[in-house]
C-alpha cells in the first residue's frame, strides 16, 4: 500500500500499493493533493550526458584545435572528436558562442579539404557514459529502459544525418537518424531508443554507453537505423557525411540523454557543479609567472615531488600528465631560491584518484627533505586525465 494526500479527507491508503503520475495528475487537477506535484522537467539527474551545453572546456578555453587524425581530440569537457581520414588534420573543432536562443555555446566542427568516406573511415563526435550513471537503464536484462536523446544542430548542409547508441564492446549498435531542414539554422531533434534487452551493458566505471554523431563513416560502420544489431556501427545507412565536403560545418548543443518516450526540457545544473562532473573525467591547472601550483618536498638533489589533491575524486587513477611541452616553462623554488626544470613534470607512480603525485627534475641544486613548490616560469598548466 502507499499514501494518498487527500486535502478534504487527509491521508489515506491506495490499495495497489502505487501512485502514478497519473493518479498526481488527477488529483492535482481534483485539487485534492494539499501540494504540487514536481515536474518531470524539475527533477535533478535526468540528464545523462555531462557538459551537454558545451559551457566547459578546460582544455583550450574557446581556441580552435586541428585534428590529430586516428585519436580523441577535445574542444570541450567530456564530447570528443575522432577523425581518421587522409584529410582529418585539415579539419577543426571548437567551442563558439553561436547558439540556439536560452544556451550560450555550441561545439562546431568544420571540415578542410573534404573527401569521400571508405569502408574504414571513421569520423564521430561522441561521448561515453559511464556505466555507474547509466546502471539504472537496466539495458541487457528483461527490464530494459527505452531512453530519449535530444538535441539541437545547425549545419551547411540539409538532409538526413546519423547517430549511434553502443556498448563498450562493439557488439550492440541503435544507428538513429534525424533530418536538417534548413542550412544554417537552429533546429531541436528528439530520438527515442528502446532499451537492449540483450548484450553486455557495463555498470562499473567502465564505458556504460557510447552516443555517437556520425561526422561521414565509412560503410562499414553504418547500420540500419531504428533496430538492434550485433554489431560495431557508429551512424545510420543513407547519412549525410559532413567531412566529404570541403568547409562543410556542423554544429550541436543541449544535449541530454534521458529515461522515457518523452524529450523534458534541457535540464540546466549550475555551473559549479557541472563543472565538478566534468573533473572526475579530467583536470587541469593553470598558472602564470610566479605563481605556486603544488606543494611538496626535495627527494634528492636533482628530483621533488609534488602533491596535489583534485577537487573531485577521479574515475580511475591517472596515467599519463599533460605539460605545455617545454621543460623551463616549469620551476622548483626551495629556500627562497628558485630552479628551473631541465625535464617537463612527470606523473609519479605513486599518483590515485585522490593524490596526484608529480616528479620534477633539475640538474643540480636541491637539499634532500627540504620542502619546495612547483612554480609557473610563463604560462604553465598541468592536466590529469581519466577519460573513458
Amino acid at each position: 500500500m502507499a499514501l494518498e494526500l487527500n486535502g478534504s479527507t487527509g491521508v489515506s491508503l491506495v490499495q495497489d500499493g502505487v501512485v502514478t503520475a497519473a493518479d498526481l495528475a488527477s488529483g492535482a487537477a481534483a485539487g485534492n493533493l494539499g501540494f504540487t506535484p514536481v515536474a518531470a522537467s524539475d527533477i535533478m539527474g535526468r540528464n545523462r550526458i555531462i557538459n551537454g551545453d558545451m559551457r566547459i572546456d578546460q582544455r583550450n578555453a574557446g581556441a580552435s584545435v586541428t585534428i590529430v587524425s586516428g585519436g580523441a581530440n577535445y574542444a570541450i569537457d567530456r564530447f570528443a572528436t575522432l577523425v581518421n581520414t587522409s584529410e582529418a588534420t585539415t579539419c577543426s573543432i571548437q567551442r563558439v558562442s553561436d547558439a540556439p536562443a536560452n544556451f550560450s555555446n555550441s561545439y562546431k566542427f568544420t571540415t578542410g579539404t573534404g573527401a569521400a568516406g571508405t569502408g574504414s573511415q571513421q569520423a564521430r563526435f561522441y561521448q561515453p557514459v559511464e556505466g555507474l550513471n547509466v546502471d539504472d537503464f537496466a539495458w541487457g536484462t528483461a527490464n530494459a529502459k527505452t531512453v530519449t536523446l535530444s538535441f539541437y544542430v545547425k549545419a551547411s548542409q540539409s538532409g538526413t544525418f546519423g547517430g549511434c547508441l553502443r556498448n563498450d564492446g562493439g557488439t550492440r549498435s541503435y544507428p538513429f537518424t534525424y533530418s536538417i531542414s534548413a542550412t544554417n539554422t537552429w533546429e531541436y531533434k528528439t530520438v527515442t531508443i528502446p532499451g537492449d534487452t540483450t548484450g553486455t551493458w557495463l555498470k562499473d566505471n567502465g564505458i556504460g554507453i557510447l552516443v555517437f554523431f556520425d561526422l561521414g563513416s565509412g560503410p562499414n560502420f553504418l547500420g540500419t537505423p531504428n533496430s538492434w544489431a550485433a554489431a560495431n556501427y557508429l551512424g545510420a545507412t543513407g547519412g549525410t557525411s559532413t567531412v566529404a565536403v570541403s568547409s562543410a560545418t556542423w554544429q550541436i548543443t543541449g544535449v541530454q540523454l534521458e529515461v522515457g518516450s518523452v524529450a523534458t526540457p534541457f535540464e540546466r545544473r549550475p555551473y559549479g557543479a557541472e563543472l565538478a562532473l566534468c573533473q572526475r573525467y579530467y583536470w587541469r591547472v593553470n598558472a602564470t609567472t610566479g605563481a605556486d601550483m603544488g606543494v611538496g618536498f626535495n627527494a634528492i638533489t636533482t628530483a621533488s615531488r609534488i602533491c596535489l589533491i583534485p577537487p573531485v575524486q577521479l574515475r580511475t587513477n591517472p596515467a599519463a600528465l599533460e605539460t605545455t611541452g617545454t621543460a623551463t616553462d616549469y620551476s622548483v623554488r626551495h629556500a627562497n631560491t628558485t630552479t628551473t626544470c631541465s625535464v617537463v613534470p612527470a606523473i609519479f607512480g605513486n599518483s590515485t584518484v585522490n593524490n596526484l603525485m608529480i616528479t620534477l627534475t633539475v640538474a643540480s641544486g636541491l637539499t634532500a627533505g627540504q620542502g619546495c613548490s612547483l612554480r609557473a616560469n610563463g604560462t604553465a598548466f598541468l592536466g590529469w586525465s581519466a577519460e573513458l
